[in-house]
């Protein structure tokens, strides 16, 4: 018998090579139904694996975001499984899973198109009605080229070649298909009840322009039909919400072919952007944070020392200065370090709070560029915060508060994922070991949840990512907190301790919004364009029924412009029903019709954009009301 312990803590007994679903069934065959995968001593696991040792196991459902994984995982394969019965001549490349769904690239000379959709969802739904059961198997790297290659499948053989030698190979096989795999996989198609093909794309092989141009298939599986109608239902409601759609609508921003993932801010997105800096200065004075400036462009052996060259230099412009090699900043932080290094501190000085808003570039492929939300210029709302190694648990807790006050200010939701060492990277076992621990400690401290991100680290250390989770359940990740030994070795940062001798601080890195455009474009498309009040470009709109109460509209506008209130007035020879329909288009907060009853009481025909029809409302008591709106920085 082995023991197997639960997350509960409970430990239950099964025999020797008993399977996970063997041991969901003993647990409750409810569990059993919806289980699509394990977590077994950390690593996620297929329902049909065998366990020989005590271990740690915990069931997976769809609801769990790795489980949707497998489950979306084994509907790649069954799409894959389609696409090769009614075009066996295609080549199968790579087909992994996503966020909220799952893709296969396809080398075929026959172009897919909409209209192609339905036949491979109807052959797609046959495969799941089969219930075809996955079976792994395993090859020694020679057998698997062989194999591959009598399938006629060179990209599967080109992903093995690149495999060590002393390599084993693992399949997944469902009926008449086979797929180089290394899986989890659920253990039959049945459960995929509803599928959904989204749309096709041109993607390169391995990401590279200098590869063939593939045909990738997008598309989304749900265990039942009810869960896939909600979720169609969501991304049209993100249609709508598409922040390319309202900026357009709202003239807040636009990119142009003659700067491809370089927006341009117009006047009134401008309003929008200085509003949300503004807030950042003020509070970040408040918290004891010195701004500072430093250059676009640096010389190329900053960026050695830094390790960007090494780690980053694929995603980095450069150009030449005198003869010299200089790069574009993709990253604020070796301003901050040069900054740093202008003098010697002393231990009291600490802890040292550097803030920038800094513009950074870095190269984007043209196929990743989607309006604000991936550009190739943004600028980072950064900070560097030098330390004492025994200031790191105050200082870490102090930015998650800080964090913290500004999400529900905006009224977000969010949660935390621990990011770990990544493959390529720079340090020590223990250097990281301690950094990760670092965090660790700071989250459980301040009974912060979060969840593990294994190998997601920045190449110079742990971090803590915030995701935020909009109106339509999405999640965004803005805010990081990273803890750095690394930056502070590489450029030999020191201080003179109590003890008069030298020592090397600890730093962190951390943003809250990320990047101020894609921060604008989430709260676009969070806000469907109607930002709260004190974000909003115009916040009021006064419209006049006939061109005869301009006048009274023109001195109610200084008004409102006199008590800091954003106004606008809109006295055309128009319809006050297109007025009013026009500025609703324009998401203004507060639309105040103007006619004669107004100017003779001075009592105003309001309505919100949020609340409805707000019925009469005195003049200076609108102001009042929008002022404390504004003051308070309402959602």
């Amino acid at each position: 018998m082995i023991k197997i312990t639960l997350t509960d803590g409970s430990v239950r007994e099964a025999e020797e090579g008993s399977s996970v679903l063997d041991v969901a069934k003993s647990i409750s065959r409810g569990l059993a139904k919806e289980a699509v995968a394990a977590r077994i001593n950390g690593e996620i696991q297929g329902m049909n694996h065998v366990l020989h040792n005590d271990c740690t196991l915990e069931i997976l459902k769809f609801s769990d975001s790795d489980g949707a994984h497998t489950f979306r995982h084994t509907a790649s394969h069954v799409l894959a499984q389609a696409v090769k019965r009614l075009y066996p001549e295609a080549k199968l490349a790579i087909g992994p899973s996503i966020d909220n769904g799952f893709y296969y690239d396809f080398d075929l000379e026959y172009r897919f198109t909409e209209e192609d959709f339905p036949s491979i969802e109807k052959e797609m739904r046959k495969i799941v009605e089969e219930n075809l059961e996955l079976e792994r198997f395993e090859l020694p790297r020679k057998e698997a080229i062989a194999f591959m290659e009598e399938k006629d499948e060179p990209y599967k053989v080109e992903l093995i070649n690149d495999l060590p030698e002393d390599s084993i190979i693992s399949f997944y096989k469902q009926g008449d298909f086979t797929d180089l795999c290394a899986g989890p996989h659920l253990s039959s198609t049945s459960p995929i009840k509803a599928i959904k093909i989204q749309s096709v794309a041109g993607a390169y092989w391995r990401g590279s322009e200098k590869n063939k141009m593939l045909q990738r298939i997008y598309a989304t599986a749900f265990p039942k039909q009810k869960e896939l109608d909600e979720y169609l239902a969501m991304l049209e409601e993100a249609k709508k919400r598409d922040h390319r759609k309202i900026g357009k609508e709202m003239d807040l921003y636009a990119i142009y072919d003659e700067g491809p993932g370089f927006p341009f801010f117009l006047p009134k997105g401008m309003i929008i952007r200085n509003e949300l800096e503004n807030f950042w200065r003020k509070e970040h004075a408040k918290r004891g944070y010195q701004e500072i400036k430093t250059p676009l462009i640096l010389n190329e052996d900053l960026w050695h020392r830094s390790g960007h060259w090494d780690h980053y230099k694929e995603n980095m412009y450069f150009t030449k200065i005198d003869d010299g090699d200089y790069a574009i900043k993709p990253m604020n932080c070796p301003g901050s370090m040069l900054v740093y290094k202008r003098k010697m501190w002393s231990y009291r000085d600490f802890p040292i709070r550097m803030g920038e808003l800094g513009q950074v570039h870095r190269h984007e492929l043209s196929g990743a560029l989607h309006g604000l939300m991936r550009v190739r210029t943004f600028t980072q709302d950064d900070a560097h915060i030098f330390m004492l190694p025994e200031q790191i648990k105050e200082e870490v807790s102090g930015v998650i508060d800080f964090i913290d006050y500004v999400y529900n200010l905006l009224g977000f939701e969010y949660h935390v994922e621990l990011s770990t060492r990544p493959e390529d990277s720079m340090g020590t076992d223990e250097e990281w070991e301690a950094a990760t621990d670092a965090l660790r400690s700071c989250l459980e401290h301040k009974n912060v949840n979060y969840v593990i991100n294994e190998g997601d680290g920045a190449f110079y250390g742990p971090k803590l990512d915030f995701h935020l989770k909009d109106c339509l359940g999405r999640t965004w990740q803005c805010g990081t907190v990273q803890l750095d030994f690394q930056m502070p070795q590489r450029f030999d940062l020191t201080y003179v301790g109590a003890d008069g001798e030298k020592h090397r601080p600890v730093m962190i890195h951390r943003v809250i919004f990320g990047s101020i455009e894609r921060f604008i474009g989430m709260l676009t498309e969070h806000f469907a364009g109607k930002f709260p009040l004190w974000l909003a470009p115009v916040q009021a709109k006064l419209l006049t029924v006939t061109e005869k109460f301009a006048d009274y509209a023109k001195e109610l506008a200084a008004r409102f412009e006199e008590a800091g209130i954003r106004v606008e007035t809109d006295i055309r020879n128009e319809k006050i029903g297109y007025k009013i329909r026009e500025a609703r288009n324009e998401r203004t907060p507060y639309i105040i019709t103007i006619g004669e009853k107004e100017v003779e009481t001075g009592v105003l025909a309001v309505r919100s954009s949020k609340e409805g029809d707000l019925g009469q409302i005195a003049a200076n008591e609108l102001v009042d009301r929008l002022v404390q709106e504004i003051k308070e920085k309402r959602c």
